[in-house]
């Protein structure tokens, strides 16, 4: 997802910008975040935009009042949130960030948050989102070793090379015997060096390294051999190493739960659940990330064995159905738990009523979509899972009302727009309404002709005037 400027917003929503700086300016800061909220929401790469939230979200932490205790309370109130974007970081590292931004929107200074939106980020290929968070744990903790080092390392990726040594000499002023500073030190001059000897001009353009390689495939083959090898040698050092140390610190919840980690992303499951089992053990108290993490790695255990299943077995039908169907019971009754734990978290009651409509248990769904309405960022989500249970209870009227709500508030023609759209223009077709519904995937059309079947019904209906 590389970043991109205020000039790639989407037309339609530069007017939102543009009302969310003037609140800004005018120290409107609740005003100002969820207009700003709104634009991120269609366009997450735009730095300016981003830019502006925390300085929104800084002035509404400045302004309010309460202390201690507030930040305490805070804190704590805000724990479901934090497991719920770790758990998504490896998988969906867009909605992890969306999750730690509304952890910000009411502590600006939530270092958790800070952390996974610099990892998401990273993920995403955002370097400049990387450095606005990390900047910000900075500020709260200069002499923090591993977090300077690596916001040094951001900084030089986005050219600002001179400042990320400078705050390593000061660094190193502070621990001037400490190998790992001199080694991103040494880091940091080499890539000023590089940089004022052109050399950082590899990789964009003419100048392209692939085409220094005589090769673009041999290029592509030893990149692709590199990034393997690199993540494969990682998991297994990491593995070794806190190994190692667990012999002299064996009730230690890191160690535990990186080694529980590691594994279970080599999908070696039986290793994981024995440290999920130790961590469990030592009984630590309620732990929502815990809980979510055993959760994910069952189902991916689950779909090792779909995947190891025999496509050209006579039973592979039979036997596909039963682990999905107990995948599907497995997911649902650890939601029905997270949520008895967290009932106000509205996150993980939209996602208790999608199970339920996978479930075919509509009216468990609807009253859980019903509630999820009031969670933002999944709002029109909750709207759509709400329409496709009143349409499966053949209640069209309801459901097209629905839709129409949920299309009224998107304001950009985004993907789930066009999901939208076709589920209202398939409800008119329900309700016989031919010429309403063809309007529905019309506008589809004009912007999509590939999108589901959309193309074959507007042909149809021409092909039949």
């Amino acid at each position: 997802m590389p970043e991109k400027t205020v000039n790639d917003i989407p037309r339609e929503v530069r007017p939102l910008f543009t009302k969310g700086s003037d609140a800004l300016a005018r120290e409107n800061f609740d005003y100002a975040i969820d207009l700003l909220m709104q634009v991120l929401a269609s366009s997450p790469e735009v730095v300016e935009v981003r830019k502006a939230l925390r300085k929104a979200q800084a002035g509404k932490s400045g302004k309010s009042s309460g202390g201690f205790f507030k930040k305490v309370f805070s804190g704590a109130g805000a724990a479901p949130q934090i497991a719920k974007a770790q758990m998504a970081l490896s998988k969906a590292p867009a909605e992890a960030m969306a999750i730690a931004e509304q952890i910000l929107n009411s502590d600006a200074n939530n270092s958790s948050a800070h952390r996974i939106i610099a990892n998401a980020a990273e993920a995403l290929q955002m370097p400049q989102t990387v450095a606005l968070s990390l900047e910000v744990l900075w500020q709260q903790n200069p002499k923090d070793k591993d977090n300077t080092i690596r916001f040094s390392e951001a900084l030089g990726k986005i050219g600002e090379v001179k400042l990320a040594e400078r705050l390593l000499l000061e660094l190193r002023a502070a621990l001037p015997t400490d190998p790992d500073v001199h080694q991103a030190l040494k880091n940091s001059s080499a890539a000023r060096t590089l940089g004022e000897g052109g050399y950082q001009d590899i990789g964009k353009g003419d100048s392209s390294y692939r085409q220094i390689l005589r090769n673009e495939d041999e290029a592509k083959e030893l990149e692709q051999e590199n990034r393997v090898h690199k993540t494969e040698d990682t998991s297994v050092r990491l593995i070794g190493e806190y190994e190692a140390r667990l012999k002299t610190e064996p009730n230690s919840t890191k160690l535990l739960r990186s080694l529980a980690e590691l594994y279970t992303q080599k999908k070696q499951f039986d290793r994981a659940t024995s440290y999920y089992e130790r961590l469990r053990a030592l009984d630590t108290g309620a732990d929502a990330g815990l809980d979510r993490a055993i959760s994910d790695m069952t189902v991916r255990k689950l779909d090792q064995q779909v995947a190891q299943l025999d496509v050209v077995a006579p039973d592979y039908a039979d036997k596909l159905a039963v682990l999905n169907a107990e995948k599907l019971a497995f997911q649902l009754s650890e939601c029905q738990k997270r949520v008895e734990k967290y009932p106000t978290d509205l996150a993980f009651r939209f996602e208790l009523g999608t199970l339920y409509f996978q479930s075919d248990r509509i009216s468990e769904a609807i009253s859980e979509f019903q509630k999820a309405q009031s969670y933002p960022s999944k709002r029109i989500a909750a709207m759509n899972g709400l329409a496709q249970c009143f349409a499966k209870r053949k209640m069209n009227d309801l459901a097209a009302k629905t839709l129409q709500g949920a299309i009224k508030e998107k304001l950009t023609f985004d993907e789930e727009k066009k999901e939208l759209i076709y589920q209202l223009g398939c409800v008119f077709e329900a309700m016989g309404k031919k010429e309403e519904a063809i309007e529905q995937f019309k506008l589809i059309y004009e912007s999509d002709i590939g999108y589901k079947d959309v193309s074959k019904k507007v042909d149809d209906y021409y092909a039949g005037q």
